[in-house]
């Protein structure tokens, strides 16, 4: 019924993090961390359960980086525990955090949907459990459970959207002063 498509690189690029294995044997830290996210608020437990049969969990540790940026990505990551800071490099002032997050955010969703470079950097604070799901495994929801992968994927662009308009009221009064 459920299988996890991992693409072949995630067990490559997190090979020195330890494995947990695949979420459902984490099901009540998904159910538990995903509960307290306001835009998941109409997914059932049954829901939230059959997604983390579609991913697989792993243990960071304090200055760990999850994402780099300017690297290619087909995965996002859901933070079960711990947190971290996004940093982006800015010409000629290096990398600056922009953001500080914890458990119950989601990173890299960006690059999973648009199979383009990682936008940002992501470095744990603290020893941090995280739950992956590649683009292969949202393919395999797609095809097996079309409801419950549409309504992630809109979840997904629901955050984008806040993110975006998040980024515009903090960045364009620092750029435009008070015309806007």
């Amino acid at each position: 019924m459920y299988k996890v498509a991992m693409s072949t690189n995630i067990t490559k690029i997190f090979a020195d993090l330890a494995n947990l294995g695949s979420a459902d044997r984490y099901v009540q830290d998904v159910t538990g961390v995903i509960e307290h996210i306001d835009l998941f608020d109409d997914f059932t437990e049954a829901e939230i359960t059959a997604l983390a049969h579609y991913m697989v969990c792993y243990s960071a540790p304090k200055d760990y980086t999850l994402l780099n940026e300017g690297d290619s990505g087909d995965y996002l990551l859901l933070l079960l525990s711990g947190g971290a800071v996004v940093q982006k490099k800015i010409k000629t002032l290096g990398s600056h955090n922009i953001a500080e997050i914890s458990a119950g955010s989601i990173l890299g969703e960006m690059s999973l949907l648009d199979g383009h470079q990682r936008f940002a950097s992501c470095v744990t604070t603290m020893p941090t459990n995280f739950a992956v799901l590649t683009r292969a495994s949202l393919n395999e929801i797609m095809i097996y459970s079309p409801r419950l992968g549409n309504k992630f994927l809109l979840i997904i662009l629901q955050m984008m959207a806040d993110r975006i308009r998040a980024s515009c009221d903090r960045f364009l009064p620092a750029v435009y002063g008070s015309i806007v």
